[in-house]
């Protein structure tokens, strides 16, 4: 098993990618608005958080919905992929962040998850999340259980993409590179810090709450990372 030197060695050394779409079977991964954090003078910050569509022939699942100032732009971008908001089956919140769930109204007819809820209206279904256990959607679409930067954070896990396993992450990661700064923004570091050498074990792309996807390099040995 990869000791936590060797997980730190693949969080400094990930690989930013400028690929925003990552095709498969069944499904494909794409990055609709990628997502930034950028600090002012004023020690205030404007962030916003990135959506991804994730496209099958049996259902089309959407992670983020960004910020309620995305509205009109979110509904451009998924009809630009020739979908409306009632074509979404699935939408999962990454967690309650308002950056990442402002737009949840626009999909009424989906089943919704956001953190460890799983509702279809005004009914919610039984499941394990909370207790550290996937919840399935198929057998190539995992909601995976991540907790740290809020206590009940999940990312959606794609097997079979063109890059291998995608984990779409939220605020797991702010971005590639971001040692310096995701601490300060966690309710739980030592709960997220465990949640992060999981997540760079397991996949080979992590899509990150704001900023590009990138590399994890997990089947590279640690003394030849980039």
């Amino acid at each position: 098993m990869e000791t936590s030197e060797e997980s730190s060695a693949r969080e400094t050394r990930c690989t930013e990618s400028r690929v925003l779409e990552f095709p498969g079977e069944p499904y494909s991964v794409r990055v609709l608005q990628v997502g930034y954090c950028l600090a002012q003078p004023d020690g205030s910050c404007r962030a916003d958080g990135t959506v991804t569509l994730v496209s099958g022939a049996r259902r089309t699942i959407l992670v983020d919905t960004g910020g309620p100032w995305d509205r009109d732009s979110l509904v451009a971008r998924l009809r630009d992929r020739g979908l409306d908001p009632g074509d979404v089956h699935w939408v999962v919140g990454t967690h309650g962040h308002s950056d990442h769930v402002g737009n949840l109204g626009l999909f009424q007819e989906a089943t919704v998850a956001v953190g460890c809820d799983v509702s279809v209206g005004d009914r919610y279904l039984p499941n394990h999340l909370a207790e550290g256990r996937p919840y399935r959607i198929d057998q190539h679409v995992s909601i995976v259980p991540t907790p740290g930067h809020t206590g009940h954070d999940v990312s959606l896990e794609v097997r079979g993409t063109s890059a291998g396993t995608v984990l779409v992450a939220g605020d797991l990661f702010e971005r590639c590179g971001d040692r310096d700064s995701w601490e300060a923004l966690s309710e739980n570091a030592a709960l997220q810090r465990v949640s992060r050498q999981r997540a760079l074990r397991d996949a080979d792309v992590i899509i990150p709450g704001h900023g590009l996807p990138f590399m994890t390099h997990r089947n590279t040995p640690p003394s030849l990372l980039p």
